[in-house]
């Protein structure tokens, strides 16, 4: 949506939270004088997920109105635009909306507006260490690059001051792509594997959301995908962009690996035993970086330093530390069945015990507890309240099961880890769930987990 079509618009913003804060302000430097709705599901200001600064600007904006509580979606039928967040789900809005209204994010303001070239990347998993990949190799090339989106600040912080010099490289989750219009001038699309289905009614509509991201391209754009998933070699057919692909399985690849090399467009860029990341699966996010950074015409031997220099970023199959002879990995962001195998797999059978388990997201594990079984995992400590789940599932197996331990802080189960786990094994946290419930978010479930590591791994037997 274009800001000269928010002129004469009565506009409201849906969740204030971080982006929304964003949000007003944003438009607030642009529209001085215009009423600006506000309105979340919190009872009061004082109660909003804000700093004291941006609570104080909200109290002292004379030009404002609040719709909070219980019944805050009554105030939607009022505004011609609805400025929404990506956390408020469509399904809970759509009963409050009418034909003539127009439903908008910062996402695509930012797309509509923005006059600077855009790298958009998206994907299930990997989105963190490829936008960061990205992000690094194109500063080593002394561009003016920016990272926002999900692992940054919310994009509209940046519209007012973007230039033509600028470059964006923009996590965008299915959140931000859902119901978009518009999508990046380059898109990076990593994998695709069921998730959010707990926001989502069903895989399909997941898919859809994040298949925005280079739906609405034209011929002048770039789509770069993984060729070696079927579903994102369909979507590379409808696209109307130009097309790069990278993978490992597959054939007629513009970014490939042949012979423990990496390759684009035939060229060596750097071996694959030279990247500081555990797994073949992060080779997917080296090769989707190497493919965007080349659009901007990096230097091999730019790219090659970079990558070689990257360090992982925490909370992704991140290495503690070895104490009293066990090796513990937190891998706190694996919130889905297939990042645990994915982590299992890349430290060569030597893990005994996982720690499991989370928040309800309707995920599927039965491919996960085949790996279990398969790779003679000794130890499960398992959180509330899919570690039943799991648990349960794993009991209807004849095969040898391991041992469960149910917890519900992480105090508890790092003690357990450090009672069970042999010397010269590895303890994994891969919880293959989203962390709400037990814990505030991922973050504070992997330094949960590093902190009670080093702690009792300091202790004397």
């Amino acid at each position: 949506m274009k800001l000269k079509d928010l002129e004469n618009k009565k506009v409201l913003i849906l969740g204030v939270e971080k982006e929304g804060m964003a949000s007003f302000k944003f438009l607030r430097k642009i529209f001085p004088n215009k009423i600006l709705g506000l309105a979340d599901q919190l009872p009061t200001i004082e109660k909003l997920k804000l700093t004291r600064k941006a609570k104080e600007i909200i109290k002292k904006d004379k030009r404002r109105k609040l719709y909070l509580g219980r019944n805050y979606l009554l105030a939607l039928s009022q505004y011609d635009v609805i400025l929404k967040a990506p956390g408020v789900p469509w399904k809970k809005i759509s009963p409050y909306l009418n034909k003539k209204q127009k439903v908008t994010s910062q996402t695509e303001v930012f797309l509509e507006n923005c006059p600077t070239p855009i790298i958009g990347v998206t994907g299930t998993k990997g989105k963190g260490t490829t936008v960061s990949l990205i992000y690094k190799i194109l500063k080593q090339e002394g561009l003016k690059v920016r990272l926002i989106g999900n692992i940054g600040k919310p994009v509209l912080s940046f519209l007012s001051k973007a230039s033509k010099t600028d470059v964006f490289v923009f996590e965008m989750s299915s959140h931000q792509l859902c119901h978009l219009k518009k999508s990046p001038p380059i898109a990076v699309f990593l994998n695709l594997y069921p998730a959010h289905l707990d926001y989502y009614k069903s895989f399909k509509e997941y898919k859809k959301s994040k298949e925005n991201i280079t739906l609405w391209q034209t011929k002048e754009n770039y789509f770069i995908f993984n060729k070696d998933q079927k579903t994102l070699r369909e979507l590379g057919k409808r696209t109307k962009a130009k097309k790069i692909s990278f993978g490992l399985k597959t054939k007629n690849l513009d970014c490939y690996l042949e012979k423990g090399w990496i390759f684009y467009e035939r060229e060596r860029i750097l071996k694959t035993n030279q990247i500081p990341l555990k797994g073949k699966f992060y080779f997917y996010n080296v090769m989707a970086a190497i493919a965007a950074a080349k659009l901007f015409k990096a230097s091999t031997k730019k790219i090659r330093k970079t990558i070689k220099e990257f360090k992982p970023l925490p909370h992704r199959l991140e290495f503690v530390g070895k104490f009293k002879g066990i090796k513990f990995y937190n891998d706190s962001l694996a919130t889905i069945p297939e990042s645990v195998i994915f982590a299992i797999r890349a430290l060569d059978g030597k893990v005994q015990t996982i720690l499991l388990g989370g928040y309800e997201a309707k995920q599927n594990f039965e491919t996960l507890i085949k790996e279990i079984l398969k790779k003679n995992i000794k130890n499960l400590i398992l959180f509330p309240p899919t570690g039943e789940r799991i648990w349960q599932e794993i009991l209807k197996r004849k095969s040898r099961l391991p041992k469960a331990f149910f917890v519900d802080n992480m105090k508890e189960a790092i003690k357990i880890a450090f009672a069970q786990t042999e010397k010269g094994k590895i303890c994994l946290l891969s919880p293959a769930c989203p962390s709400f419930g037990v814990f505030k978010n991922y973050k504070e479930r992997g330094n949960l987990f590093k902190k009670f590591v080093k702690l009792y791994g300091q202790e004397k037997n």
